[in-house]
């Protein structure tokens, strides 16, 4: 079949990675990944070693790399700041077990960026910043129920997981809604929901389902008004397109605000972070609402090394700058391939640009929104993006799935230009097998 010459080609080109594939599925009951975003047919590559915007397989394939720690790497590959600060704390200690000033110094560091942080509270990740979140807003309001939205991305565990529906979720306290104010208004006017979450950006890292900045604003008095917790969660765009975050982009202060990715360096960390008052149940001296709070690698002295070196390198603008430009120019280029070849695709996004396939239903002003506002045809087409994702890692560009491209401060102009190439002959590629036909997204 045309349709699997890409897959034998793959193998072919990738042995080595193909043995380690067959151990790894002997191990891993994930098709032999360790995330599902990892998961590729046949596999995806083996890497040895990365450096800037580049990392290599165990195959010596080169790529251009856009999965940037699943978002986390906003400097790149081993930023030597980063490097250096890991080093140094590793001959001192790897953990304590005990206080240490690089704990205090990295969240000081937070609420100086950050002006709703007026605490700080570390987690081994997002996700545990975000149930955090939930658990101090049941205790601050004394109700148990959680407002989302949907399609929003916040962590796999059953209150925070995208589809309440999924196979042995059970979250019956949550309840998610479309972006809609008035319906926003009429459950809350309820008064039983402790928190109203939402992902900033917009859905699924940074926005591939943006969301109207008015609409963000709106949320926070309506919230007030009938004494649910506003939190916004940031652990994809804290720090990433701008020093505030994407809160500061739109002038909101949520409540509360979970951190992550970025905030580490690359290693794994997250943050709650928000209003003195709510978070005063982490006080010992609370002894009728007390939450107490326990991690093993909370604020770990490696992790807290490098997030200071990290924080202290964002918090001039520059990388944010670096990597938003860069990605304006890829959006550009590319969607200049795809008119060309009369393909209905669009590139949209920030530093994080999305890859977007099917009809377009109006004409994008720029790059920075899709082509429709039909959230189902935003989040379709994934086989076809997957299959894209396949033929760029063939030619050097390694994405999450097709998805979407992670720009960092480490991508340069020649990155580009070569994605962009590589893009193109992607895109022939899938033309020439006929899977873009097969999906309807040919003009």
């Amino acid at each position: 079949m045309a349709a699997d010459k890409l897959a034998e080609e793959y193998k072919r080109s990738h042995p080595k990675s193909g043995r380690l594939h067959e151990r790894a599925v002997k191990v891993f009951s994930g098709a032999g990944a360790t995330a599902y975003i990892r998961i590729l047919n046949p596999y995806r590559p083996y890497i040895t070693y990365a450096k800037g915007s580049k990392k290599w397989d165990v195959d010596d394939h080169e790529y251009i790399d856009y999965v940037m720690g699943h978002g986390a790497l906003l400097l790149g590959h081993c930023h030597p700041g980063i490097v250096k600060a890991v080093q140094e704390q590793a001959a001192k200690g790897l953990h304590y077990g005990d206080n240490h000033e690089l704990e205090v110094e990295w969240g000081e560091l937070i609420k100086s960026m950050m002006p709703t942080a007026e605490r700080v509270e570390f987690f081994s990740c997002g996700q545990e910043a975000n149930l955090m979140a939930i658990r101090l807003s049941r205790v601050f309001t004394g109700r148990q129920r959680i407002l989302r939205f949907v399609e929003n991305f916040h962590g796999w565990v059953d209150e925070v997981t995208m589809k309440p529906s999924s196979p042995g979720v059970f979250a019956p306290a949550v309840k998610i809604i479309p972006y809609d104010l008035g319906q926003v208004e009429k459950e809350l006017a309820n008064r039983e929901y402790a928190i109203l979450m939402i992902e900033g950006g917009g859905a699924h890292m940074t926005g591939q389902v943006p969301i109207d900045i008015d609409f963000v604003r709106a949320l926070l008095p309506l919230a007030h008004k009938y004494g649910t917790v506003f939190h916004m969660d940031e652990v994809v765009t804290g720090f990433r397109d701008m020093v505030g975050g994407f809160q500061a982009m739109v002038g909101v202060k949520p409540d509360l605000t979970s951190l992550g990715k970025t905030i580490s360096g690359g290693l794994g960390a997250g943050a709650l972070i928000g209003r003195a008052d709510i978070m005063e149940a982490f006080n010992p001296n609370n002894l009728k609402h007390q939450v107490q709070h326990s991690g093993t690698w909370n604020a770990n002295p490696l992790t807290s090394a490098a997030g200071v070196a990290a924080l202290k390198l964002y918090r001039n603008g520059e990388p944010q700058k670096m990597a938003n430009e860069l990605a304006a120019d890829l959006r550009k280029k590319g969607n200049e391939v795809f008119k060309e070849k009369k393909i209905s695709g669009w590139l949209y996004g920030r530093s994080i640009t999305h890859i977007y396939f099917g009809p377009f239903e109006m004409e994008p002003l720029d790059g920075t929104m899709p082509p429709t506002k039909d959230i189902d045809k935003i989040v379709g087409m994934e086989s076809l993006k997957a299959r894209l994702g396949h033929h760029l890692l063939q030619n050097g560009v390694s994405t999450m799935a097709g998805r979407m491209f992670i720009l960092s401060s480490a991508h340069n102009e020649e990155d580009i230009d070569k994605t962009v190439s590589a893009l193109a002959a992607s895109l022939d590629g899938m033309v020439a097998e006929g899977s873009i036909e097969k999906y309807g997204a040919k003009y």
